[in-house]
Order: structure tokens, then C-alpha cells, then sequence
């Protein structure tokens, strides 16, 4: 199936790719959108610029092609996630008034064809929405943004003495549903950039990483998503802003054109990167049916 761009193109309220999620507004193609079927037909297939791919051999999502509904009004793509007990989700591109209607009516059909646990409806909206909820997708432009040194107590790990470097893996299990303890058996393995830490009394209670820069579908240098805690006790005195201010001028020092970031809305994440003054590019809602 092929993708007619003046069909899709006037839907696209937001940058969002089924399976590669958020692109910077200059990659977002009718190419990328036909990339995701060719990827789709190669079983376990990853795009070369698939941010997934820093962290498995197999792409564990795919397009569900043969169930793609393309019309000039509105379009949705359907997805299988093969990890765990499996997921369907509909990405639903259309202002019509009952797309979420069709969207949730798809998802629940192919959930149950593909014996999926869970089916969703994933609905990128414009910057402009009111009340948003769900995840805000916010650009950071290395061109146009000085990125000063942080000045608070944060360096790279691996730059430590040993005895603080050794404390990283109880932070990680205490901020374990941040991702940490995955990212823990990464760094452990030494498949993973840099960590960014802070540290207060020989204890790291703070982390960014890992630091990697790869090259976005155009060839253009992209600072890659991190995983990003600070240790509860320790929050409320500025560590969040000190890890992520360093995590942008190692980006920036490093060659990084830009960094795109996911944060739910209104939580800390969102705030400290609204008070940065970040670009908001749209929206994600996410919801179950």
C-alpha cells in the first residue's frame, strides 16, 4: 500500500510516526510513512535511524499494513506490539468527529485476530490544543539555544572515584520504574553511551543518560532520548535542572543538531522543560479501549 501525501499530509496535527513515534518536522515524509511498510514486511526489520534498535536486535512493533485505512479525510494505521501479552494500537490521523470511534472499533478487531492483551487508540493533536493531556512532544534546537555548563555538582560516571560510581546500582534499583535498572545492566554490559550523574555525599541521587548522538532519518545528528531521575529524597533543590542543563551542553559540545523530548504533561519534567523555554511541537493521547 502507498501512501498519497496530499491525503496525509493535511492530517499530520503532529509529528508522529507509527512505531518510530516523535520526528523532527523537516523528516516527516510520505517516505518515512512507507518506510514503516517495508520495515513491516521483513520480520523483526529496524529502520536504520529507529531509536529502538540502541537497545534490541529484533523490532518488537510493526506495522499491521494489510489494515491500514487511507482516505482523503482521514487515515489510520494499526500496529501490533509483539512484547509481552501483546498490543494493538490505531493511530488515528483525521479531524472527522468519529475517527476515535473508528480507531477504537479497529483496535478492539484486531486485538482480538491477533490474540493481543490490550487494544489502544493513539491520537496526535496539534500545539495548539486546548487543555492537552497525555504526552507533549517538545524540540530542543541546538542552532538556536546557548547551552551553558551546569554549575551544580554533575559530571559524567564514569569520571567518579570508585566508591561513588559503585552506588550508581542502588540508585538504579530505587529508581527502577524510571528505567534504571534496565539502564544499570546496560552500563554494566558496556552497551551504552555515558551516564550523567549527580552526586551528594559520595552518593550518586541523580542520573541522565545514557549520552548517544545518532543520525535522524535526513542524516542530521540527533541527541538520543535519556532516562532521566533524581532520587525522591533529593528532589526540590534544582538537581533536575543541573543533570538536564548538562545533558543539553554535552549535546550541544558533542554535535547534536537538535533533541526531540517526550514529557507527560504537567509533570516535573514538563515543567523544568517549560520554564527552558522549549519549542512544543504537539501532542500524544494514549487510551485504552
Amino acid at each position: 500500500m502507498l501512501f498519497r501525501w496530499d491525503w496525509l499530509r493535511p492530517v499530520l496535527t503532529a509529528p508522529v510516526v507509527p512505531t518510530l513515534g516523535p520526528v523532527h518536522p523537516h523528516a516527516l515524509t510520505v517516505d518515512l510513512f512507507e518506510a514503516t511498510l517495508v520495515a513491516a514486511a521483513t520480520e523483526r526489520h529496524f529502520l536504520p535511524y529507529d531509536k529502538d534498535r540502541r537497545w534490541s536486535t529484533e523490532k518488537q512493533e510493526a506495522v499491521l499494513a494489510e489494515d491500514v485505512v487511507h482516505h482523503p479525510d482521514h487515515t489510520l494505521i494499526p500496529t501490533l506490539l509483539t512484547r509481552g501479552q501483546g498490543a494493538v494500537k490505531v493511530f488515528a490521523y483525521g479531524h472527522r468527529g468519529d475517527i476515535l470511534d473508528q480507531a477504537a472499533e479497529l483496535a478492539v478487531k484486531l486485538a482480538a485476530v491477533h490474540r493481543a492483551g490490550t487494544a489502544r487508540v493513539v491520537r496526535p493533536l496539534g500545539p495548539e490544543t486546548p487543555r492537552p493531556r497525555g504526552v507533549r512532544i517538545q524540540l530542543q534546537d541546538f542552532s538556536v539555544r546557548h547551552c551553558p555548563a551546569s554549575d551544580g555538582p554533575v559530571r559524567s560516571l564514569d569520571d567518579w572515584p570508585a566508591l561513588v560510581r559503585g552506588t550508581f546500582s542502588a540508585f538504579a534499583q530505587i529508581m527502577e520504574a524510571d528505567g534504571f535498572a534496565f539502564l544499570d545492566r546496560q552500563v554494566q554490559a558496556g552497551c551504552c553511551g555515558p551516564i550523567l550523574a549527580a552526586v551528594m555525599e559520595e552518593c550518586v541521587i541523580g542520573a541522565i543518560g545514557p549520552m548517544e548522538i545518532r543520525s535522524d532519518p535526513t542524516g542530521i545528528a540527533q541527541l538520543m532520548p535519556q532516562y532521566f531521575a533524581v532520587h525522591p529524597e533529593a528532589r526540590g533543590h534544582g538537581l533536575g535542572r543541573h543533570l538536564w542543563r548538562a545533558a543539553m551542553r554535552w549535546g550541544k559540545v558533542h554535535g547534536a543538531a537538535y533533541q526531540l523530548l517526550q514529557t507527560e504533561v504537567g509533570g516535573a519534567s514538563d515543567r523544568l522543560c517549560r520554564t527552558e523555554g522549549l519549542t512544543t511541537l504537539g501532542f500524544v493521547h494514549t487510551q485504552t479501549v
